[in-house]
């Protein structure tokens, strides 16, 4: 079986994500990284928070932290979420560690060797009450455009015009607050982008054609607009440190590394934290370092995101002159949107993670994310539509499946599964349904096609109520007791192969269903086009319980509480 590598955008440091984060890297790239596991390939999963920047400082600033012990908090609480929504990491690093400081260093000394990074003067905005050069985000002011007055220095959030810290009008020290600013003369080293504008060009084109037209149009734009040099420090206190032995004098002043150049390799960094973890049984090097022929890397993230790793990061991995391990293939996602309005973290706009998690179980979310994944345009979150989903698609054609098949027979037949009579035409017109259904799933997934993944999902919960509905055993047993015996096993199997194939979208519900049977030797990890034909895996007299309700539906009631709380439109 292959090695799949799989990485999916690293979560900015700065508060808990909102759904439009989850859906748009992690939660596809762990449901397809639990598929294939199921499958029997060799995976690893592999994400980090991303510690360095600007932002980073600003928010430890704000509550009073150090911004090493801000870092620390902040990441054990995304974990906290993450492991709440069942994200199944096999390593969820730091980009503050010392792995990825070593790393980045090294990538940096390579590129200086190759001929890619120049020391270059610049001018930029220097505070006198703070001693220090001010970063773009460090200088806020008035936006010359729309009158905004928290505008940053790079952006203004408010109408999302690109910005100089010099445009601003009336501009302060987000540090201090003090307006006594300067412009003057520093140094900075620039990665030499444009003199691997070609060596990009022909990577990106012998790939492009792999990837999802979103992925391949947004690298495309970039190349033809023309890679420009760019630089890649800052004057931070928290960063990866320039490295004093190859450029003595910008250490010296304390500059580190920008957030953008080291924050991709972090996935490499990672990988070593996770093998410094059990060294004699975990090699990084082999999935990362002349892997082109053993390691398959798949990449999840949200649009914005895609310039920087179908473009820059290459360009860095290709100026190392080094066989470092580039993506493959490259799953983009436009944005999931709330009330067709953007999800704001600043604003507080929208439903975010934590959040989601104290209204509903994981498996709620899970499955309806994924469903209306914003895969070819931008989706919309809205809670009547979230509702709408939870109890059509989870509440009555599955939960209502496995609740009734379940009641029914410990009612009629006892605690074990019936034994009945030999499978008939239908069974027989069922098992070929299935199976056919089963690969419409798997070629989906294998295609990293999520929203058609689920709706043929869906489709085999569907056809267990179609032939419920076709042989009625509550009605089948006053005239064939035998019969409905038979219905109510081969149901029973339907719900077990469920259990199977249903657990890269919804793992809870999935234990449940599988626990609900008590099997001597269950291990089965996918279902077989015979198995799926046959639907036997679950014999006659195998003992069961009928678990709790799966999915509760939502009522009226319940809309109107979650509107109330959320809001049911962008404010």
């Amino acid at each position: 079986m292959a090695r799949h590598l799989i990485t999916s955008a690293l979560p900015y440091i700065n508060g808990i994500k909102h759904l439009g984060n989850m859906v748009g890297s992690m939660l596809p790239a762990d449901v397809y990284s639990r598929y294939l596991r199921q499958r029997g390939h060799d995976v690893l999963y592999i994400c980090a928070t991303d510690e360095h920047g600007t932002p980073a400082e600003l928010a430890a600033k704000e509550q009073g932290l150090p911004v090493a012990d801000f870092c620390a908090q902040a990441h054990d609480a995304q974990k906290a979420v993450y492991d709440g929504f069942a994200l199944a990491f096999d390593y969820f690093g730091r980009s503050s560690s010392p792995q990825n400081v070593e790393i980045t260093q090294h990538f940096a000394r390579k590129l200086n060797e190759n001929g890619f990074i120049e020391e270059r003067a610049i001018r930029q905005v220097y505070s006198p009450a703070d001693n220090r050069f001010l970063p773009d985000r460090y200088v806020e002011g008035t936006c010359p455009h729309c009158g905004y007055d928290k505008a940053r220095g790079d952006q203004c959030e408010n109408c999302t015009r690109v910005l100089d810290p010099t445009d601003l009008l009336n501009p302060r020290s987000a540090i201090s607050g003090s307006t006594d600013l300067e412009v003057r003369e520093t140094k900075h080293l620039f990665l030499l982008q444009s003199k691997l504008q070609h060596e990009v060009e022909a990577w990106v084109a012998r790939h492009e054609d792999d990837w999802p037209q979103l992925a391949s149009s947004i690298a495309r734009k970039w190349l033809n607009e023309g890679l420009h040099d760019r630089a890649i420090t800052r004057d931070l206190d928290w960063g990866v440190p320039v490295p004093a032995d190859t450029w003595p004098e910008l250490a010296a002043e304390g500059k580190v590394f920008y957030v953008w150049f080291d924050a991709p390799i972090e996935y490499i960094g990672a990988t070593k934290e996770w093998a410094d973890q059990d060294p004699e049984n975990r090699d990084w090097k082999s999935w990362w370092y002349e892997a082109d022929d053993t390691v398959r890397y798949t990449e999840f993230m949200a649009k914005d995101n895609v310039p920087f790793h179908t473009v820059m990061f290459p360009a860095t991995e290709l100026g190392v002159r080094e066989p470092w391990k580039k993506v493959d293939y490259v799953k983009a996602f436009n944005w999931l949107t709330y009330y067709g309005g953007k999800f704001s973290t600043s604003q507080k706009r929208g439903v975010f993670t934590d959040q989601a998690l104290e209204i509903l179980p994981a498996d709620y979310w899970r499955y309806f994310l994924i469903a209306n994944a914003p895969e070819s345009d931008d989706s919309s979150f809205t809670w009547e539509h979230f509702t709408a989903t939870v109890n059509k698609d989870l509440a009555d054609t599955l939960g209502n499946f496995v609740n009734r098949v379940l009641s029914f027979s410990r009612k009629r037949f006892g605690e074990e599964v019936p034994a009945g009579g030999e499978p008939g035409e239908a069974e027989a017109r069922l098992g070929e349904e299935i199976a056919r259904l089963l690969a419409e799933y798997e070629q989906q997934m294998e295609a990293l096609q999520f929203r058609k993944a689920a709706a043929a999902l869906r489709a085999l919960w569907s056809a267990g109520n179609s032939y419920l509905e076709e042989k009625a055993p509550w009605l089948e047993i006053k005239t064939d007791k035998d019969g409905a015996a038979l219905t109510l096993r081969t149901a029973m199997n339907l719900i077990h192969l469920y259990a199977v194939v249903s657990e890269p979208f919804i793992p809870a519900t999935s234990a449940a269903m599988r626990a609900a049977f008590d099997l001597a030797d269950d291990t089965a990890t996918w279902v077989t086009e015979d198995e799926a034909k046959a639907l036997a895996s679950v014999p006659a007299g195998t003992p069961f319980t009928v678990p709790p309700v799966l999915f509760a539906k939502l009522t009226d009631d319940d809309l109107a509480a979650y509107k109330e709380r959320f809001g049911g439109e962008p404010q």
